[in-house]
């Protein structure tokens, strides 16, 4: 009897335990989404754990951004107003027990939208800087760049179409599955091809190769899933059509994060991204500096099996990413 009664006291710990480990702790599929940023190949998937063989992961996510960042120099002036939304649907198969091979095909829209309202209040009531955007025309679109008295980027008009597509690859270095842990290690690299339209920022005119190292430790306690995740890489580029002669062909880039499943359908998380700047020959913030963006959410698991990541970002490194972005995203394996 005593043990019984010892056995129904920690089956609570042990269920607990037992579905918070359903819930692994894994990264945003997201990346820093400024005009000038998005159209080369950062790579959004960064988990490291490889497609299972014969299994197809497929995500679907969309990122709303709203910029908005004025700054001159006495040679610059850069103009960064406007709202984005970037569908990607992507798809990866298991191929034997280490390597995945998939695709990544974006979908872009550019307008004036109507975040700007909302913005300034977000602003507002957690006592931010608006940088201009109050006093600025309401739902505008407008990108541009002089150099030198040279106008070397100008958009205004709205639009939509193809983004750049990747071709996807992952690795499996390493991964080792308890009923209290789960720790990987994994290989990525992506070739982003040439599809977008460059002259409306859809692309960039260049190929792109990227290649990352992502690791992930999940321990699954009494208290829920504790998760970290990070990555370490870069990008390679071809001259591109944007801001060609001013573009860098060699980018670094990493992640780091942490989150807390308390039960096995909700997670809280936290993420980093960094990456060198896509630009140089500019004393401008929004092209040569280093950029830094912070995402912060979680993650709900829905009937199905589907995962549904709930994200925002914001610029760690003022004007290096947009003010705010939202993000979601959708994703089963089959």
């Amino acid at each position: 009897m005593n043990r019984f009664l010892a056995a129904l006291a920690l089956l609570p710990c042990l269920v607990v335990s037992a579905a918070a480990a359903d819930m692994e702790i894994t990264p945003f599929r997201t990346v820093n989404q400024s005009p000038l940023v998005q159209i080369f190949g950062l790579p959004a998937e960064t988990g490291a754990t490889i497609t299972a063989p014969g299994r197809v992961a497929t995500s679907l996510t969309l990122d709303v951004a709203s910029d908005y960042t004025v700054n001159s120099t006495s040679r610059e002036q850069i103009t960064l107003d406007g709202e984005s939304y970037r569908w990607t649907l992507a798809a990866r198969y298991g191929l034997g027990d280490r390597f995945e091979a998939g695709i990544e095909i974006p979908y872009i829209l550019y307008g004036g939208g109507f975040l700007d309202g909302f913005v300034e209040d977000w602003h507002n009531a957690f006592q931010l800087p608006q940088g201009g955007r109050d006093t600025a025309p309401k739902n505008r679109l407008g990108f541009s760049y002089s150099k030198d008295g040279v106008q070397k980027l100008k958009m205004t008009h709205a639009g939509s179409g193809l983004g750049d597509i990747s071709l996807t690859g992952g690795m499996k270095l390493y991964d080792d599955r308890t009923d209290t842990s789960h720790d990987s290690l994994a290989l990525r690299a992506a070739l982003k091809l040439p599809s977008g339209d460059s002259g409306s920022l859809r692309g960039s005119g260049s190929t792109d190769f990227s290649l990352l190292l992502c690791g992930g430790m999940n321990n699954f306690t009494e208290w829920g899933t504790l998760g970290l995740f990070g990555s370490l890489g870069g990008v390679v580029m071809s001259d591109g059509d944007v801001l060609r002669d001013q573009q860098n062909n060699l980018v670094g880039l990493g992640t780091v994060g942490l989150g807390w499943a308390p039960a096995e359908w909700i997670s809280f998380k936290v993420q980093l991204n960094w990456n060198t700047p896509f630009y140089r020959g500019s004393s401008l913030d929004e092209l040569s500096k280093s950029s830094m963006m912070l995402v912060s959410g979680g993650a709900l698991k829905l009937p199905g099996n589907y995962l549904l990541d709930i994200g925002v970002s914001e610029d760690v490194a003022v004007a290096t990413a947009p003010d705010v972005a939202f993000h979601l995203g959708l994703s089963k394996q089959f």
